[in-house]
């Protein structure tokens, strides 16, 4: 049975400050958003469950490794949680810098709550973008292993525009095996279509 806390978004705050992680702490509160505090990025590294959904508001300068370096370890890994950043240190090259790096939105003190509020609720709705985008191909990748090798070869064939005998021709196989495989091959990806085909190659590779 699914945990619905583990489930509910999380925001991580990471600075090295404890007064500024206790008062972005007790805004997302006001607003019913859960949050955990990390004093560095070290240990957030070592301390954090990725699996749990939500984003991390995150400092850019720290003793260690530095905001910046979160976010290219985390693009870098392919699975990281949006960021939105928030200084009192930021100018507008470190917010363009920030933002082609991937960074949801980027605050420089002061800001007024609502900012960070609006700020940290788009990067959950990315966090649920993202989710969804990596357990479809996931899905995909799983359906796509189910094939033989042979039927693997029709279907990337077929996706490639050859008709069936095209395909035999250059299988050096029968119209007839290259139909069969075709029909095993839809029903063990659960496709109706070529459009569902073509999908679920892309998707899956």
């Amino acid at each position: 049975m699914p945990d619905p806390i583990a489930d509910a978004p999380l925001v991580r705050i990471v600075d090295d400050q404890l007064p500024v992680r206790e008062a972005v702490a007790d805004l997302l509160a006001s607003v019913g958003l859960a949050a955990r505090g990390y004093a560095s990025v070290a240990a957030f590294r070592q301390e954090d469950d990725p699996a749990r959904p939500g984003c991390i508001v995150l400092d850019v300068r720290m003793p260690g490794s530095s905001g910046f370096d979160l976010l290219a370890t985390m693009t870098a890994e392919g699975e990281g949680l949006p960021v939105v950043f928030v200084t009192g240190h930021g100018d507008i090259p470190m917010a363009v810098r920030a933002i082609k790096a991937g960074a949801v939105d980027f605050l420089a003190k002061p800001f007024n709550d609502q900012q960070l509020i609006d700020a940290v609720n788009a990067a959950i709705r990315e966090d649920g973008v993202r989710r969804t985008t990596r357990n479809i191909a996931a899905d995909a990748a799983r359906r796509l292993s189910t094939l033989s090798e042979g039927e693997y070869e029709v279907l990337r064939l077929t996706v490639e525009g050859l008709r069936v005998k095209q395909i035999a021709s250059r299988l050096t196989i029968s119209e007839i095996t290259v139909k069969t495989r075709r029909a095993r091959l839809m029903q063990k990806l659960e496709a109706t279509t070529l459009l569902d085909l073509l999908r679920l190659f892309d998707k899956g590779r």
